[in-house]
């Protein structure tokens, strides 16, 4: 507005020289929905609320440690089988009521490259009055509610998912790609495939059909899902001890048969030393006794505890890869950028996938008649265990096929709704449009120099349009509508690379 003059002197006015700017919205923010040993905040609860954190240790202050896994040791008779001493067998089953998994998944999703996150506690290893805890959906249904209000996560997943029942990990799913992909069109979910550590067996009880079954068809382009589970050493051996056997007396008695077995009772030496390392195994069901100093004996004396405690890591080891990938996608993005492919990169902290995938493998994966593409975790000789695949679960649409395709899409309509909120009540008039059409050539040619649209000239890379009779109408501006319309060139993957070879005629 002028300044009034009215009083003779000298006035300055300042006026703006430059347009606003758009400013790039981050991309990789995952938000963890699972259960927490604690959920407090400066002494008070954040049970329920979507909390922010940078780093493994601060997610110890807010939400503590992981659960102590309790496993119990039942006797079999099958061919499958964790232990045997002399022609007893045995399995080792966790118990219900430690199955947790948010814990390791945020370790492995720190150690993949992730920095930047939300943790959603939807719940505690015990109940408020003292009894043990189980994963549920409801609690993890309503966490989707909660972070309506967060608009800062792009990414979601809930690791835990998996140990729901079929039936409501896939309801859960379904549930994650709605809110993706209608409530809030800002964010991505990745997803993991329900008793992924098992081969395919290509009839009804197929694991992968079952995962394409269950997601649905709705809002596919908005998710991603991987395939199969993965081995990791996040849960190290000095993490584990014999207070991780539920069934201390079944031990003893496995321990103390071993002993025997390993006797020659023609020594009297060896039965006296037998005689006083049982007498150290019956310390096991005393509380009193110390247990560091008990297990580094029992671990030097004993094998079969060696054995079982090792089966027992390895169990604990086998996760949903869905954690690693979001560290690769914030790891990738920060390298990179969002238009770059999450694939062809290896992973952290893993050893192995549970399923070794060939070539052949993978075909139905990647290209299926329902376009529910799921994506490889395959093994390379020399470069470790490699992301195989980019695909969205709408792999048959030419549009949405591609990850990065959708999430450089949804980081380019984010930024600008943000920066084009500074115009609302503006007056819908040329100024106005010029003011903002500037702002977003300016912005995208950026993104186009930066490689994340393609053309060789800003031109063929992206196309801003607005004002009347081009994107509006007279009518339109009588209503208070300013309508823009944004055409970009995303970067897609060369996912199939063709070389051609053809013998030549000798020259000479």
């Amino acid at each position: 507005m002028a300044q009034r003059l009215a009083t003779p002197g000298v006035y300055i006015e300042e006026k703006n020289a430059f347009s606003n700017s758009v400013v790039g919205l981050p991309t990789s923010v995952p938000a963890f929905i699972g259960y927490t040993e604690i959920a407090s905040k400066g002494g008070k609860s954040v049970l329920n609320r979507a909390v922010r954190i940078t780093s493994l240790a601060e997610y110890h202050t807010y939400f503590g440690g992981g659960p102590t896994a309790k496993f119990s040791i039942q006797p079999t008779t099958g061919a499958d089988f964790d232990l045997e001493v002399g022609k007893d067998r045995y399995q080792l089953e966790q118990t219900a009521d430690t199955r947790f998994m948010l814990y390791n998944a945020m370790r492995l999703f720190f150690d993949n490259g992730g920095g930047l996150c939300y943790v959603l506690s939807v719940g505690h290893y015990t109940k408020p009055d003292g009894s043990a805890n189980v994963v549920e959906f409801t609690p993890m249904k309503e966490a989707l509610n909660i972070l309506i209000a967060e608009e800062e996560p792009t990414l979601l997943l809930a690791p835990e998912a998996v140990l729901l029942e079929a039936e409501d990990c896939y309801s859960l799913y379904k549930l994650m790609l709605s809110h993706c992909g209608d409530k809030m069109k800002n964010r991505f979910a990745v997803l993991d495939v329900h008793s992924g550590f098992n081969k395919r067996s290509y009839d009804e009880e197929d694991v992968v059909l079952g995962f394409r079954n269950g997601v649905g068809a709705n809002f596919l382009n908005y998710g991603a899902g991987y395939y199969p589970w993965i081995h990791t050493t996040i849960v190290q051996a000095n993490e584990l001890d014999y207070r991780n056997i539920a069934n201390l007396d079944v031990l003893e008695s496995i321990l103390s048969a071993e002993v025997d077995l390993l006797t020659d009772e023609s020594k009297p030496m060896e039965v006296k030393k037998a005689e006083e390392i049982k007498a150290v195994i019956k310390q096991i069901s005393d509380e009193d006794s110390n247990a560091n100093t008990l297990n580094q004996t029992l671990m030097a004396v004993c094998p079969s505890l060696k054995t079982i405690l090792s089966q027992v890591r390895g169990q604990l080891n086998i996760l949903p890869p869905s954690a690693a990938m979001v560290g690769i996608y914030s790891m990738v993005d920060n390298a990179r950028g969002v238009w770059k492919a999450p694939a062809n990169v290896s992973l952290s902290s893993v050893v192995a996938p549970a399923v070794n995938i060939t070539g052949d493998d993978q075909e139905d994966l990647n290209v299926t008649i329902t376009g529910k593409s799921v994506n490889a975790i395959r093994p390379f000789i020399g470069e470790g265990v490699i992301v195989w695949g980019a695909r969205t679960l709408d792999g048959n649409s030419q549009d949405w096929r591609y990850i990065n395709v959708r999430r450089t899409l949804i980081y380019i309509e984010q930024s600008i709704k943000y920066a084009a909120k500074a115009y609302v009540f503006e007056p819908n008039t040329a100024g106005t449009w010029l003011n903002i059409k500037s702002m977003l050539n300016n912005f995208l040619n950026e993104l186009w120099k930066q490689g994340g649209l393609v053309g060789a000239t800003p031109d063929q890379a992206f196309e801003v349009a607005v004002g009347i009779g081009s994107t509006m109408t007279p009518n339109d501006v009588l209503d208070g509508i300013m309508r823009i319309s944004v055409k970009v060139a995303i970067s897609r993957p060369a996912e199939f690379i063709v070389v051609t070879f053809q013998q030549k005629m000798q020259e000479s």
